[in-house]
């Protein structure tokens, strides 16, 4: 447990960054997943209007430090590849 102010606040810090954190992994798998299903049922273009939105989310997970740039990168990838040949 904190024993001073300071490792107080810090602990307040981390409960908020880690709920931000949270949510915005949240946020992209729902996406990922979305983009997978509609290229599944072969509806291409609702798949690349999500695939589009699931990139820009993974980036901007990636600039705030959700995400290491490689993870970012494989994770972009691998989804783009799943649904190209939808």
């Amino acid at each position: 447990m904190a024993n001073n102010k300071s490792a107080e606040k810090r602990v307040r810090q981390i409960e908020v960054r880690t709920e931000r954190n949270r949510a915005a992994k949240s946020r992209i798998k729902t996406l990922q997943k979305k983009a997978l299903a509609a290229a599944g049922e072969g509806n291409n273009e609702e798949a690349r209007k999500v695939f589009s939105e699931f990139t820009a989310a993974v980036d901007k997970a990636t600039k705030k430090n959700i995400f290491q740039a490689n993870k970012a990168a494989n994770m972009k990838s691998r989804t783009n590849k799943a649904i190209k040949p939808a």
